[in-house]
């Protein structure tokens, strides 16, 4: 099977009403054991990763003041979550999941994060729910260990990549993509290598055609022999804050271009979760469920 990085301490707590879906992170496995697409032995319990992986990416100020819990009431409102000791844990071990897992993936071909995908959060700040960006510091970790010579990062999240675009800019190594809503949040976007807006209510046909055409063109482009893969739920017409049109059967298709595009070309990827605000919460479980389905039926 394939590698599924999970701690309990990903579902961490909120007050009641949060517009974080936290639930998720403790449904999925269960949801994935369930239904016969992963077994007990395929999930791994992340430590908290190295401090040096995350300075690797992140400025040092930043990163102690997340560890030692001085960030400031204005940093944390940008976040969206209660600084804690266990918060801090918490991102440390979501993101050595997602180092773990690529590792993982260069000998298995895929490997996942049911948490992770934290985009949004840049050098030196955090912001949208996102505090250490996983897949930037495991792209670093992955060509400063020399297991990688050329990453590309294929973020399909509706809400632009704006963290990692601005970590890797003028990074010729990592290629970062990110085809997003275009009037979505962030409002202020930074610059990927190659950034696709949409513009609201684009469906599954305009949505699948763009990057049926993108994906193969990129590969050729950027020759890359990882792919980190952020697969963010939120461009369903059921997102509350999406603002696509796109189905649940759209959303599985978009999956099955980018797990297939991999497995066809040998090269090994790591898969991260992503956003996802749909107002029924089997909604966001079920399209992510989608994703491991689609790699079960590949691999």
């Amino acid at each position: 099977m394939f590698p599924i990085a999970f701690h309990s301490i990903y579902k961490y707590p909120v007050p009641e009403g949060h517009r974080f879906p936290m639930d998720k992170y403790e449904l999925l496995p269960l949801q994935l054991l369930r239904e016969g697409i992963a077994e007990e032995t395929d999930f791994f319990s992340p430590e908290p990763v190295a401090l040096n992986a995350v300075y690797a990416v992140h400025g040092k100020d930043y990163t102690n003041r997340l560890i030692n819990g001085t960030l400031s009431r204005k940093e944390m409102r940008r976040i969206g979550f209660e600084q804690s000791p266990l918060l801090a844990e918490r991102e440390f071990r979501i993101t050595n999941g997602t180092v773990q897992g690529a590792l993982k993936a260069l000998k298995t071909g895929m490997a996942f994060n049911i948490a992770g995908g934290t985009h949004h959060a840049g050098r030196n700040q955090g912001e949208g729910f996102c505090m250490i960006n996983d897949q930037a510091a495991a792209a670093q970790y992955l060509l400063d260990h020399h297991q990688a010579r050329q990453v590309l990062i294929v973020d399909l999240d509706v809400h632009q990549g704006n963290g990692t675009a601005e970590i890797f800019a003028g990074e010729p190594r990592v290629f970062t993509f990110s085809m997003h809503g275009k009037n979505n949040y962030p409002f202020r976007k930074e610059q990927s290598d190659l950034d696709i807006p949409l513009e609201d209510k684009t469906n599954d046909h305009t949505y699948l055609g763009i990057l049926k055409e993108t994906l193969p063109k990129l590969i050729q482009q950027v020759r890359p022999d990882f792919i980190f893969y952020q697969a963010g739920v939120d461009i369903l017409h059921t997102d509350k804050i999406g603002r696509m049109a796109c189905t649940l059967q759209g959303c599985r298709q978009r999956d099955e271009m980018v797990l297939q595009t991999a497995v066809e070309n040998n090269i090994p990827l790591q898969c991260s979760m992503g956003g996802g605000y749909s107002a029924q919460l089997r909604t966001i479980l079920d399209a992510h469920a989608n994703t491991f389905r689609v790699a079960r039926q590949l691999l």
